[in-house]
């Protein structure tokens, strides 16, 4: 309970109480909000997701079937992409935060990071199919989407590998500096393995945004469907959000595939939440690891 010092009046306990509660109501209403879209979807999918859901090739113009390929699209593309977007990101975070001298080029930088961050993920795929699958020739393929959701992550892990290395505390720095190491032993070393924890769930935040854009790889890689799984990175693939887009809009017969759409939004919120909680589970897992140290 609250206590408030003599000299605040009651007008002021009573304001403060109503943007209290007000606050609260606000809260609960989101909540209540959430778990009726999560009931009204799981209610409709979870009847239809079964090993054979995840498991088998869609059948009879994808009213029937499983997304078996949709999955394995949807892991190439995540994986390519990060493959791309964590180093480089993490390269350029450490960059701006460490090595960049304050000034224009920083402030720069940095609006042009959050400038990026902004932009709707449909301009990304119009650019990624002019770069990379008509400019230099990859083609509709799993390599030019990667490429595509990877510069949809970027900054994101721009940022939070930047914050983290921010709210590393400078007593640990001057310390490194010190016993007479280098700026990039100090780095590596000492404010890298700090701020691990929240760089890796920069990470898997960014693995949760890819997952589930279909505007990025609507011009740059994802098939309407395909009878087999792709051979190499130069090949089309099926995606779960495309899929979903898909079967929900525009299949053979919509209203008969919509189970399976309600299914593949299931699998969609599934991957979501696991991603998530492996955030919360590897942040707290790598901070215990810096404590303990």
């Amino acid at each position: 309970m609250l206590v408030f010092p003599k000299h605040i009046d009651r007008r002021k306990k009573l304001q403060q109480n109503i943007f209290f509660w007000l606050a609260r109501i606000i809260s609960i209403l989101i909540i209540g909000i959430l778990f009726l879209i999560l009931f009204f979807i799981l209610k409709r999918g979870l009847p239809v997701v079964t090993w054979n859901f995840f498991s088998e090739m869609p059948t009879e113009g994808m009213t029937q079937g499983g997304i078996f390929p949709a999955i394995v699209g949807s892991v190439y593309l995540v994986l390519g992409s990060m493959l791309f977007a964590f180093p480089i990101g993490v390269l350029s975070g450490i960059y701006v935060n460490e090595y960049a001298q304050e000034g224009k080029l920083k402030v720069f930088i940095k609006m042009m990071t959050n400038n990026l961050a902004g932009i709707p993920s449909i301009v990304f795929g119009l650019f990624g199919m002019a770069l990379f699958v008509n400019k230099l020739n990859f083609g509709a393929s799993i390599l030019a989407g990667s490429l595509t959701l990877a510069l949809l992550a970027l900054p994101l892990i721009i940022r939070t590998t930047e914050e983290s290395l921010k709210a590393v505390d400078s007593t640990f720095r001057h310390a490194s500096y010190a016993l007479g190491a280098s700026k990039f032993y100090t780095i590596r070393k000492v404010v890298i393995p700090i701020a691990f924890p929240n760089i890796i769930t920069g990470l898997i935040l960014g693995i949760g945004r890819v997952s589930g854009e279909t505007a990025p790889i609507l011009f740059t890689v994802a098939a309407y469907f395909l009878p087999k799984l792709p051979q190499s990175v130069f090949d089309q693939c099926m995606a779960l959000p495309y899929h979903l887009y898909v079967i929900a809009t525009s299949g053979t017969n919509v209203e008969a595939s919509r189970p399976i759409a309600y299914g593949t939004a299931v699998v969609l919120i599934g991957i979501v939440f696991i991603v998530n909680l492996s955030a919360n589970y590897l942040r707290n897992h790598f901070g215990k690891k810096v404590k303990m140290k």
